[in-house]
């Protein structure tokens, strides 16, 4: 006989959009939770932590697994305060896992987004990038939109907190204006992850690599590779290998990458403070000795 759980509950969320009685649940932390249903399953639970944050989450993962590129663990609902999906069953990064994902990421990006800033359909405008708030707002130039919606709101942020200085926000906002220049050749808007730090993918049993809690939206496909290589990954030398295999990078894509961090960066620096605006500084200063 299965357990009784209160209502707002991630037993509760779990039963109601699979359809199962649950037989036990395991937090894993304030907002994680694995439930064991009756049919064997497990599935993980997740308490949105800001208004409409489980929904903007949901419609990113059904955004990228409507691609058919990367392995995304099945959606089985949303409301308001819950998000249910699969549970990846862990495995190890191998070299063949690393290229099968860069791969699956080129095509991912190549799928495309209707703008640069387009929200996932069913997504809203104002989203999130983990804890932080992130406006989903369409534009047709990358190098406008990226300041503008990107670099600036959490430069400002860091600025007012007191976490970045006024003399190092002027190199940031130098960066914003060079843009046009650094960007490197237009591209079209690719369907970005949006927040693809290590952590957020899952190396499976099945000897894929999974992704997980997206900021999904139409960006420059450069930033994903960025913030990938910001916080290492396992094997990414035959990642970005593979990737660049199945979709070369524009000439200069590596000495972009300090441009694209930025945006994570500051979104850090925004949530836990000093160390990372001193990163994001470092990188706005060294794009800004490149470009003379």
């Amino acid at each position: 006989m299965s357990a009784v759980y209160p209502t707002a509950s991630p037993s509760a969320a779990a039963a109601r959009f699979t359809g199962r009685s649950v037989t036990g649940e395991r937090p894993l932390s304030g907002s994680l939770t694995e439930v064991a249903l009756d049919d064997g399953r497990t599935v993980m639970v997740k308490r949105g932590d800001g208004a409409g944050a489980a929904r903007a989450e949901a419609a990113g993962l059904r955004w990228l697994a409507g691609s058919g590129t990367v392995r995304i663990p099945v959606v089985h609902g949303d409301d308001e305060h819950w998000l249910v999906t699969d549970r990846v069953a862990r495995g190890r990064a191998s070299a063949g896992a690393a290229a099968r994902f860069g791969r699956d990421l080129a095509a991912l990006h190549a799928a495309g987004a209707p703008a640069f800033g387009a929200a996932p359909p069913g997504g809203p405008e104002d989203a999130y990038i983990g804890l932080a708030p992130m406006r989903n707002v369409p534009g047709d130039d990358w190098p406008r939109w990226y300041a503008e919606h990107r670099v600036l709101p959490y430069l400002r942020g860091a600025v007012d907190s007191g976490t970045v200085r006024s003399a190092e926000a002027a190199d940031v906002e130098r960066i914003c204006e060079l843009l046009p220049v650094l960007a490197g050749p237009a591209e079209p808007p690719a369907r970005l992850h949006g927040d693809l730090w290590n952590g957020n993918v899952l190396w499976g049993a099945d000897g894929q690599a999974h992704l997980i809690d997206p900021a999904a939206h139409g960006g420059h496909r450069e930033t994903d590779l960025a913030m990938l290589r910001l916080f290492g990954c396992p094997h990414l030398e035959l990642v970005l290998a593979a990737y660049e295999e199945e979709a070369p990078l524009a000439d200069g894509w590596a000495d972009r990458v300090g441009v694209h961090q930025l945006f994570p960066l500051l979104v850090h620096a925004v949530l836990f403070g000093r160390g990372y605006a001193e990163q994001a500084v470092t990188a706005a200063r060294a794009a800004l000795r490149r470009a003379g």
